[in-house]
Formats: structure tokens, C-alpha cells, sequence
């Protein structure tokens, strides 16, 4: 009976409940109106035919319009109004004001960072994609720094724990995923320790990432017990709004600013295989040793003080005296994507890295949602004897979302594209490693909500030792994985291509 009412009172139960109630409400709104069916369906018809047509002027992906526009022509009484309602990314003039103040502070604090023309002797597509990456995301290249990369979670979790004990300044720590267990519970031992040592910690997370493994007031909790300073992301609350597709999937640990993890793991015992879901837990993380991590604490600090809504402070007061020489041969750059700018960074960063390969481009990433645009660059790479190779879960964490990956297999096969799938169970890493010259580690995922909704993070790496890691990594992981053929994607029944087909016309809402 206990267990019962806990169900019944527990937040995520409570806000579908309210959020099912808003949409009766609106539904029986409109159908209040039948007694005047003509006029009413004629403004409801207006208002869909305006909505398409502001649909296809809008700067968005072209499947992203395509998955609006037929369910509003095909309930041209609802559509409409829900796309006006809920539709795009429309920014209120308080957050627009506070994410343009957000992006001013790190382009203020990082701008005398900015280096790109250094990597000339590299080639001209080094230069042309650091400079992007500092122009539009504000965040610089950088020497002087030294890369470890790591092919396990607990390889990383290792580390995090030998780094988090040198901390004598501050520790940030911000991740979409915190759950009580062994891996959270030894790291908050850490900061519990740190923080009575006079150790500035903080702690950040996203609510809808962290809704079914933290308590509701966990962070007010923590903070009034222990010191750490601890604020949710976007907390979700029961009302119908796009702004709760906007999360914080970010993964950022950095300790005194000169040590800096992210990747794709979170801060939950299945991410170093303590728990096992779905099968071993294939996932990849990154650490950033000098003069690259100050960046990575500019990217905590904004987002910091634009969730807690405080004065701006003094940054300079968290840069790291002068960093010890690391003899490095590459160049390290840190960088973040924010979806509420109308510029998609993390999908640039990877189009760039395929259209430049000549050799070969190797991919890890959970879930193959690719737009036109990627689809096309991947194609194009392969048809032009690039070897081009994906390597996907077997396992899936989401029946839907692994069906909705599996429909994209074909074209690519078509191409030339090699696709793996990992037997032991879930991959989680999203890793591009290129021509042994570039590649990236981070947070971002090949989907929509990665791509285009998700605040997200990653490392791009120019001629950095870490490469050639990510490489054989790759290559010593398809020992553990089974080829995708043509064949198989041909012999699938025609039903199950039917379904296929219609995840892919509205993945960009799912």
C-alpha cells in the first residue's frame, strides 16, 4: 500500500497527470465551439494555413518543418493552434536578454584566448574550423594543453576520483544525469570533504535527466546540508511549453580550472557498469590538462549564473595562475552548443569533420537520427572512397528510438557506409576520430535533440595524441560488434518499413 501511494504522489506521476488535464481542458475548448462548426473550422483552417506557411519560412531543418507540417494539415483544427502554442524555440525578452548577456560574458572572458591562425602549419581546414568554433561559439583553440582519453567509464571514474582529491580552489561539476549510488556517492564524499576544507564547490544538473534517480529537492537539500552549492536545470513543471525539450546534457567536471573531464558518461553506477541495464555499458570520456580546461570552467560559470540569476561575477578570480609548460604536439579546443541561438554548433563541428576526411572517418554515437544534411555528407564521403564506419548499440536503452536509428541503416549501406552494431549491449560514446588528424569526444548525440534542443558540450582535437586513442579504440571494440548488411535491411518485412518510414518523417519531435 506504501509503495502504491508513493507511485501515485511521485512528481513525474503528478505532472503527467496535470499535463493530461491541460490538454482535456484545450481539447474540449475547441469542441465547445461545434455549434458554430462552419466558422469556427474556416479560423481553424486560416490559422494551420498560416502556421505552414510560417513553418516553411523559418531558418530550421528541413525535417524538422516536414514533421510539423503534415500532422497540422492533417488536423488542420488542432494543428495549428498546438504549433502556434508550442512551436519553435521563442524566447521570452527576460531570457532572451539573460542568454545574450550569457553569451556576451564568455565571449568578453575567452576573446583575448583566441588563437585560430596559430594552426596554420596544419593546413587550412584546422584554421578554417578553429576559427568557427571561436567566432560563433566564443570558445578558443589551445596549445599547452594534454589529453587522456578514456575507452570505459570506469576507467574515467578513476581518474575523476585521483583529480577530485588535488582539489584545493573549486570543483565544478555539471552533468544531465546524477543518481545516489556507488559512483555519486563516492565523488559527493569527495566534495562533502572538499567543501569543509573551504574548497568552492557547485553542483548543477538537469531535472528531466536526474527526475528519476534524485529526490525533488535534492539540490536544496544538499546545499543546506553539506555547503555545496547545488541549482536544477530548467525545472520541469506541469505546463505545456517547448521550452522543456531545452535540457542541459552537458557533462563538465573541472577542478582549480586546470583539469577538465567530459564525455558521455554521467554521474550513475550503469555508466561504469556497477548497474547493468542493458548490457555492458560502452561509453567514452575525455580529460583536458592545462590551459584548454580554463575554458571549460568559462562554460560552467555562464551557465551557472544563468540558472541561479545572479550578478556576473568576477572571472578573473578563477583563472589559474600561470600553468606549468606541457610539451603538447596538438591543439585542444573545448566547445559548447547552445539551442537557443539559432546556430547548431555540435552539427557543424561534425559535418565539418566528415566533409574533410580523406582517409577514413570512424563514428561512435547511441543513436543514428541523421538529417538530410549528414546523411548526404556520409554518402558523399563514402561514394568518394573514404572509409567511412558507425558503430551503434545492439542493445537498446529505447525500443523506438533503436527502431528509429535502424531506419536510417539503408541509405547509408547504399553508399558505401560500414555500420556496426556493439553485441555486449549499449554504446554510449560519441566519438569522431579522422584521418589520425582530427577528431571530437563530448556529450553530443546524432539526433535531433542533441543537434538542435539539447545544451551540449565536447572537445574538438587537432593533431592531438588522443586520436590515434580514439582510433584504436574503434577498431579493437568492432572484435565486439556484428556487421550491418544490405541484405538484411532489404528482407525486413514490408509492415516493418512502413513503421520505419513514419518514426523518420517525425524524429525530429520524438
Amino acid at each position: 500500500m506504501k509503495k502504491l501511494v508513493s507511485l501515485l504522489f511521485h512528481r513525474v506521476v503528478l505532472v503527467a497527470f496535470f499535463l493530461l488535464i491541460q490538454v482535456a481542458v484545450l481539447v474540449v475548448m475547441l469542441l465547445r465551439f461545434n455549434n458554430y462548426f462552419l466558422p469556427f473550422y474556416g479560423v481553424c483552417v486560416a490559422i494551420s494555413l498560416f502556421a505552414v506557411f510560417w513553418i516553411v519560412g523559418r531558418q530550421s531543418d528541413p525535417a524538422y518543418k516536414i514533421a510539423w507540417i503534415i500532422p497540422i494539415l492533417v488536423f488542420p483544427i488542432f494543428g495549428g493552434v498546438f504549433y502556434l502554442l508550442f512551436g519553435g524555440n521563442r524566447l521570452s525578452s527576460r531570457t532572451r536578454r539573460k542568454m545574450e548577456g550569457t553569451d556576451r560574458k564568455m565571449e568578453e572572458v575567452l576573446r583575448p584566448d583566441y588563437k585560430a591562425d596559430e594552426l596554420s602549419s596544419l593546413g587550412e581546414d584546422a584554421v578554417h574550423q578553429a576559427r568557427y568554433l571561436e567566432h560563433i561559439a566564443h570558445c578558443p583553440v589551445y596549445g599547452n594543453t594534454e589529453t587522456e582519453y578514456y575507452p570505459l567509464g570506469e576507467l574515467c571514474f578513476t581518474r575523476m576520483v585521483e583529480e577530485l582529491k588535488r582539489a584545493e580552489r573549486y570543483i565544478f561539476v555539471e552533468y544531465f544525469i546524477i543518481e545516489e549510488g556507488k559512483m555519486w556517492d563516492t565523488i559527493l564524499d569527495i566534495l562533502k570533504d572538499k567543501a569543509q576544507e573551504g574548497v568552492d564547490v557547485r553542483v548543477m544538473y538537469d531535472d528531466i535527466g536526474s527526475m528519476f534517480t534524485l529526490p525533488r529537492d535534492y539540490a536544496r537539500e544538499l546545499e543546506a546540508r553539506t555547503g555545496i552549492k547545488c541549482c536544477v536545470f530548467n525545472p520541469f513543471v506541469p505546463i505545456l511549453s517547448l521550452r522543456l525539450n531545452n535540457r542541459d546534457h552537458r557533462k563538465i567536471m573541472v577542478i582549480d580550472g586546470k583539469v577538465a573531464f567530459t564525455g558521455g558518461i554521467n554521474l550513475a553506477d550503469e555508466y561504469i557498469n556497477e548497474k547493468v541495464k542493458y548490457g555492458h555499458w560502452k561509453d567514452s570520456a575525455i580529460q583536458v590538462r592545462g590551459e584548454a580546461a580554463w575554458s571549460m570552467t568559462v562554460m560552467f560559470l555562464t551557465l551557472w549564473d544563468y540558472v541561479r540569476e545572479k550578478a556576473t561575477e568576477d572571472y578573473d578570480a578563477f583563472r589559474p595562475p600561470e600553468l606549468p609548460e606541457i610539451q603538447a604536439p596538438g591543439f585542444v579546443q573545448p566547445y559548447t552548443d547552445n539551442p537557443l541561438d539559432c546556430e547548431a554548433v555540435g552539427q557543424a563541428v561534425y559535418l565539418n569533420l566528415i566533409n574533410k576526411a580523406r582517409r577514413y572517418v570512424y563514428i561512435t554515437t547511441p543513436y543514428l537520427i541523421v538529417d538530410d544534411s549528414t546523411n548526404t555528407a556520409l554518402c558523399i564521403a563514402a561514394k568518394s572512397g573514404v572509409d567511412v564506419r558507425i558503430m551503434t548499440p545492439h542493445i537498446p536503452d529505447k525500443r523506438v528510438v533503436f527502431e528509429l536509428t535502424r531506419s536510417h541503416y539503408q541509405p547509408l549501406l547504399e553508399a558505401g557506409v560500414k555500420i556496426y552494431e556493439y553485441t555486449p549491449g549499449f554504446v554510449h560514446a560519441k566519438n569522431f576520430a579522422v584521418d589520425d588528424k582530427y577528431g571530437t569526444v563530448g556529450s553530443i548525440n546524432l539526433d535531433y535533440r542533441s543537434l538542435f534542443l539539447h545544451f551540449e558540450n565536447g572537445v574538438w582535437l587537432c593533431n592531438d595524441p588522443s586520436i590515434r586513442d580514439i582510433r584504436a579504440d574503434f577498431l579493437s571494440t568492432l572484435e565486439q560488434c556484428q556487421s550491418v548488411t544490405l541484405a538484411q535491411c532489404r528482407a525486413l518485412p514490408w509492415w516493418r518499413k512502413a513503421v520505419r518510414a513514419v518514426l523518420r518523417v517525425f524524429a525530429p519531435l520524438m
